[in-house]
């Protein structure tokens, strides 16, 4: 059976990269940075990739990596789900090395294991694994088209571009980027544009699909940290606050609601922790465990912010107060990498349940 508890390893990352965070990214700077023209935080980025040397975590240490493993790498991603942290770990750190790595793309994933370059799989964030549809056509090794909403693609300096004759990789500089209306402004979407620009072919667009498989489970471990940290403020809250001269956690209709709470984020752990060690030990049950991760873990995380910001009562409307950011966070990560609808689907497939008459 697979481990699925957190090793003394993951406590200490844990711990050393929350430690970060609250020092560099608390809630109220995330929440002004949302109000200005740079949603992401390079100074973060800098801290996490360069200092504590997280950008290249499941990156081999022959190539300059960390040599860890998706396991650790989801103890990142359910810390920086817990703070909504406005930087491209998912899309540089997991879902573009994984890319790169799954071509045989060596020579570019030392400047990204160092954390000075970040790379970006060019695909809508709804794509799911298995569902890469290329937009962009390759002539002479030039790329021409466009695709739509793309997430953490602005701070990337290497897009990895999918196309009809396999995966391109293409400086971004090369490459129109326009930023567009994004649900959840910690996670910016763009429209990116190629005119004629230079790729070099460096695999097939199955190395692009193994990429969003290592997303899409790891996804699972930020919706995670969300959950986490919508149940202990609102559990914290109830222990503080009075209404009608008793304490708000007194009440048990909302010791019912918490509980049940905390049962569904427990399981969600579960399954979070067991697509991460898929990942990490390339088991074959992975598509299973990021299917089952990707129908279950999104409703969790969306009800425990809908919770979070109903059991806050008037305050939890409010824009000055961080709710908003986590509920946000949550709705649009359900649709990321395929909506939960989509998993079930290939879930049944995968099982061989047969499609209802």
């Amino acid at each position: 059976m697979i481990d699925l508890l957190y090793s003394d390893i993951d406590e200490q990352l844990r711990s050393s990269l929350r430690s970060v965070l609250a020092a560099r990214s608390p809630w109220t700077e995330v929440l002004a940075r949302t109000e200005s023209d740079k949603t992401y935080d390079a100074d973060l980025w800098r801290a996490v990739a360069v200092d504590m040397g997280l950008a290249g975590l499941i990156v081999p240490e022959d190539l300059g990596g960390a040599g860890a493993s998706y396991r650790e790498a989801a103890v990142v991603c359910e810390e920086l789900g817990r703070a909504v942290a406005p930087i491209p770990f998912l899309g540089s750190a997991i879902v573009a090395t994984t890319a790169l790595l799954s071509a045989g793309a060596t020579d570019l994933l030392p400047d990204l294991a160092s954390g000075t370059r970040a790379a970006v799989l060019v695909v809508p964030f709804a794509t799911a694994p298995g569902g890469i549809t290329p937009t962009v056509a390759v002539e002479g090794g030039r790329l021409t088209g466009t695709v739509t909403t793309v997430a953490e693609a602005l701070p990337a300096d290497l897009l990895l571009v999918p196309t009809p004759g396999g995966l391109y990789a293409v400086e971004a500089a090369q490459a129109l980027l326009i930023p567009v209306t994004s649900f959840d402004m910690t996670r910016q979407l763009a429209d990116i544009t190629f005119d004629g620009a230079t790729g070099t072919r460096i695999g097939d667009l199955a190395a692009a699909d193994v990429g969003l498989r290592a997303g899409a489970a790891l996804l699972a471990s930020e919706q995670l940290g969300v959950a986490e940290w919508c149940l202990e403020t609102t559990v914290a809250y109830l222990k503080t606050r009075y209404q009608f001269g008793r304490l708000l956690g007194s009440y048990q209709a909302l010791k019912h609601r918490v509980a049940d709470l905390y049962v569904d984020i427990s399981q969600a752990r579960a399954v979070a922790r067991y697509a991460a060690a898929c990942a990490a030990s390339e088991d074959p049950d992975l598509p299973v465990a990021v299917a089952v991760a990707q129908a279950f873990n999104p409703a969790i995380a969306v009800r425990a912010s809908e919770e979070c910001m109903q059991l806050h009562g008037g305050i939890g409307f409010t824009w000055e107060y961080p709710v908003h950011l986590y509920m946000k966070r949550a709705k649009s990560a359900a649709i990321a990498f395929g909506s939960a609808a989509a998993h079930r689907t290939e879930l049944a497939k995968l099982v061989n349940l047969p499609a209802s008459s």
